[in-house]
């Protein structure tokens, strides 16, 4: 009998079937256990009580404590403003990952967002003031990352403009802040930047303790992009370079439309570890008083009815990481994909190729 392609490199000599059956067999002895905790015996409805006397997953605890996951210390009475900032802020995203919306009006639209989300969350011309102390949860987390991120894109490019050019002054500037920032752990770049700033700043110059980890956040974010695009600017051909300049284009005219589109390209792989990373990174603010997501996650266990149910909380949280983490991964893939098809040219007749 002969076996199928897609079967043989795990059932095609005894040695494969062999480690394939004992593999096999672990993931069984892990994934039954986990299966009857998670889905057979877990409790889906009601109080404390009823999950203490069951012998799963208490998923009750989760529904019950979702608001505070979601919106931390937001007031509740006017969570509705974090939900629709948090939509708004997803749409604009969503916006941003079509090719078709890449023009220089998106601009204007995060813009615009930007104005929307802080009036919403922080309140004024109608709203109730919510102070950013109060901000917490998937908002946050989501405000940090996305905002961060999106000033830290640009700004690392220019950083490696700034080191592979001809200036010396400018690429000593980009080679001290790159440095300075990558050899250094953000943890400490962000208690630096919630404790010593307000220390060497008057009162009335100190800027609040949000607006200080997005500052920080957004800086070390530039540092590490602007190492992936120097890389792809390095291993760009000098010919292309010439030959835009003997058709008459300047620098940046070379730049905006020769070097970078093709160097956006090349370093996307590494440029999406660097997001998901960073967005990983949002719940270190936990060390200068910022509640994101992962903290309201931890707080929430801290209820003294729901005391011992923190697992399923972090697997909630693992969870939600998870399904972000791998969509922006996915979304990397076929971007990639989308872009080499594109431009890619087809083999002539008879050309293999």
């Amino acid at each position: 009998m002969t076996l199928p392609l897609f079967l043989r490199p795990y059932f095609g000599t005894a040695g494969r079937t062999l480690l394939t059956v004992c593999s096999l067999l672990i993931l069984y002895s892990l994934a039954a256990p986990v299966w009857r905790w998670a889905i057979a015996d877990a409790v889906w409805t009601g109080d404390a009580q009823a999950c203490r006397a069951a012998a799963g997953a208490c998923w009750s605890y989760v529904g019950v404590k979702l608001d505070f996951f979601l919106f931390g210390f937001f007031p509740p009475a006017q969570q509705w403003r974090a939900g629709i900032a948090m939509a708004i802020l997803a749409l604009v995203i969503a916006a941003s990952l079509l090719p078709r919306f890449w023009r220089a009006p998106l601009l204007a639209v995060w813009a615009a967002s930007v104005a929307v989300v802080l009036w919403l969350m922080g309140g004024g011309a109608g709203l109730a003031p919510v102070a950013s102390d109060s901000w917490g949860g998937l908002p946050l987390t989501l405000l940090l990352a996305a905002y961060g991120l999106a000033l830290g894109y640009p700004l690392g490019i220019l950083l490696a403009l700034a080191r592979t050019g001809s200036i010396p002054l400018l690429r000593y500037v980009a080679v001290v802040f790159i440095e300075g920032l990558r050899g250094v752990p953000f943890v400490a770049i962000l208690f630096m930047a919630s404790v010593t700033l307000p220390l060497l700043l008057p009162e009335a110059a100190t800027p609040g303790k949000l607006l200080r980890a997005y500052i920080a956040y957004s800086f070390v974010a530039a540092a590490y992009f602007a190492e992936g695009f120097r890389g792809a600017l390095l291993a760009m051909p000098r010919g292309q370079t010439e030959a835009a300049h003997a058709l008459g284009m300047g620098y940046w005219q070379t730049m905006r439309d020769v070097i970078l589109p093709q160097c956006v390209r090349s370093s996307l792989p590494m440029q999406v570890n660097t997001v998901v990373s960073f967005f990983k990174d949002t719940s270190l603010v936990v060390i200068i008083g910022l509640t994101d997501f992962l903290r309201a996650v931890s707080a929430g266990s801290r209820d003294a009815e729901w005391l011992g149910f923190d697992v399923e909380g972090y697997a909630f949280a693992a969870a939600t990481y998870f399904c972000i983490c791998f969509a922006m991964s996915r979304y990397s893939a076929w971007l990639e994909g989308r872009r080499g098809g594109a431009t890619a040219p087809a083999p002539a007749a008879g050309q293999t190729p």
